[in-house]
């Protein structure tokens, strides 16, 4: 069971770097106590993970067979990935790494299945488009209603704030619902452990990360891409948990990252495209470039030193 480490690292990365996906904007706009914030993400990824996560293990499974050395190092070439742009504070996506990882291996262990490999790219060109279209509608109509029937100042700012909440707890049970697998799902795949298992494990493992070390990521995510007041804090978090709900309902582990900074991105057209930081923007897509490369490169190495 020791090679379990590399998967609880990589949970643990994942949940420190990702859990910023999910409160960062309310956080950094001042809306929600990071503690609060920080709570309520654990307690919904766990909830998440145990109630639909293993819809996106066969997915994870598909893309090559690994042997558990293999499923050992595919997880802690994505683990060490993400480590890094985590210190960095760049939001990233742990989708991306280990899938980078499989293929790494499976480049020296057997031949990869690329015909999966293009669904999972497909879904991950579409989330931050997905994201920022559905948050520039929901902009607009969900501030067409509030403008026409609640003309309270304070009860407006009463239900933003409970929406807020709400929405923060879906985009926690979406990131465990969807991302869990890309914790465990390669140990699973590997016969190493059951699928109730890796549910338990994962959705732990992620919650850790996002109690000790997720508060670096969340300000970037949160303030650094484009100012935002409470309801585009709503509006942000809102479409970027239905994104990732409707990609766990394909069975496709896709980036809660890339759902946010599309969700972000959308409320900087609404305003204005000069609001967005393009320095910012820049160092995420680098991010988002270099993950899936550096993961699968780190893999291969690591294969090929202890050949597995």
């Amino acid at each position: 069971m020791w090679m379990l480490i590399s998967g609880i690292l990589l949970g643990w990365t994942l949940g420190s770097n990702d859990s910023a996906n999910v409160f960062g904007t309310a956080v950094a706009a001042k809306i929600v106590k990071y503690r609060t914030a920080i709570l309520l993400t654990s307690l919904f990824v766990v909830l998440g993970a145990l109630i639909e996560g293993e819809k996106c293990f066969a997915t994870v499974g598909e893309l090559t067979t690994l042997s558990p050395q293999g499923a050992f190092l595919a997880a802690l070439a994505a683990g060490l990935t993400m480590f890094v742009l985590t210190y960095l504070a760049l939001p990233s996506s742990t989708s991306q790494a280990i899938i980078g990882a499989i293929v790494g291996v499976g480049m020296v262990s057997g031949i990869p299945e690329f015909s999966g490999l293009y669904k999972v790219i497909a879904c991950w060109m579409l989330t931050p488009i997905g994201s920022m279209i559905i948050s520039f509608l929901l902009y607009h109509l969900i501030g067409f209603f509030i403008a026409k029937y609640i003309r309270s100042p304070q009860m407006r700012s009463f239900i933003i704030f409970w929406s807020l909440v709400f929405a923060g707890c879906l985009g926690a049970y979406a990131l465990g619902s969807n991302n869990v697998a890309n914790v465990t799902g390669v140990y699973v795949g590997a016969g190493l452990i059951t699928p109730f298992e890796g549910l338990l494990i994962g959705s732990l493992s992620i919650a850790s990360g996002a109690l000790t070390y997720s508060k670096r990521v969340m300000m970037t995510v949160g303030r650094d891409i484009t100012p935002l007041d409470e309801y585009a804090a709503l509006i942000a978090v809102l479409s970027g948990g239905i994104t990732v709900e409707i990609f766990t309902q394909v069975g496709v582990p896709v980036s809660s990252s890339q759902a946010i900074v599309g969700g972000v991105a959308g409320i900087g057209l609404v305003k204005s495209v000069r609001t967005l930081s393009r320095r910012t923007l820049m160092e995420i897509v680098i991010g988002w470039i270099s993950t899936p490369i550096s993961a699968g490169i780190i893999s291969y190495v690591l294969v090929k030193i202890f050949q597995v």
